[in-house]
């Protein structure tokens, strides 16, 4: 995610010698510096010259970072952490009084420059930190702001989402091959429907519900399968692994306190 942000700023402008990156590995390091031509420091130099650090590490890797530089960052500096699950409060207690901390869920379509976004501020944080961070993040995809008592339930819906709608294609493309088709044939004819549905929902304002009704006939194919879904709880079990994604991401922010 880190490097997403890093091309994402340079598309949108940001001159590659105002840019700092770190990396654990020197491959990786080296690998960064020879694809986006940035430089890549340590922890404590990035610590010591960025004006806005951006903090993309997994959760249980943000406390051991943050007690090597929390010390080193001024209240000056702006903190835009993708950690998912970890509240401003976190970063707070382990910053000087004062440092601004904008809390950000984004998802992997970023890769694809069609994130969405979320961004929360922190307890310091401004309307400019905001504006910040959505210049950041623009180039990735869409952008909303919420406030960050919502980020748990961000990061359950549009954070995870990718992979709950990754797994429906995929059944449908093994329902596909039951049903006789190569298997090929099956990811062509569900990915393309996928986009189309997906297009049509953002670009028409209708309600879901309106668009499905749109396609279901009465006494037809369409509702003979949404009879089987329903019956077997795809609805419910929706509602249920969300609320699990929920609690998991505020289990991980109790976890790391």
């Amino acid at each position: 995610m880190g490097e997403l942000v890093v091309s994402g700023l340079l598309r949108s402008g940001w001159p590659a010698d105002r840019l700092l990156a770190t990396a654990r590995r020197p491959q990786r390091a080296s690998d960064l510096s020879e694809k986006y031509g940035i430089t890549v420091v340590g922890n404590a130099e990035a610590a010591d010259k960025a004006d806005i650090l951006a903090v993309a590490v997994k959760p249980q890797d943000a406390g051991p970072l943050f007690d090597e530089i929390g010390g080193r960052v001024g209240a000056g500096k702006l903190v835009v952490s993708l950690c998912a699950g970890l509240t401003t409060g976190f970063f707070a207690a382990r910053l000087p009084e004062g440092t601004p901390v904008v809390r950000v869920m984004t998802n992997t379509p970023a890769m694809v420059n069609e994130a969405m976004t979320a961004i929360s501020a922190g307890p310091y944080a401004s309307a400019e930190h905001l504006d910040i961070a959505e210049q950041m993040f623009k180039p990735l995809g869409a952008t909303i702001r919420v406030p960050e008592s919502q980020q748990d339930a961000v990061t359950a819906l549009s954070g995870s989402g990718p992979a709950y709608f990754y797994l429906f294609v995929e059944s449908m493309i093994e329902a596909g091959v039951l049903l006789g088709l190569p298997r090929q044939t099956a990811h062509e004819l569900i990915v393309q429907t996928a986009v189309g549905s997906s297009v049509m929902l953002r670009d028409s304002g209708e309600h879901p519900a309106k668009l499905r009704e749109a396609v279901t006939s009465p006494a037809g194919t369409t509702i003979a399968a949404i009879r089987e879904l329903e019956n077997h709880g795809v609805r419910a079990a929706m509602l249920t692994a969300l609320e699990a994604a929920r609690d998991r991401a505020r289990q991980i922010a109790g976890e790391m306190k």
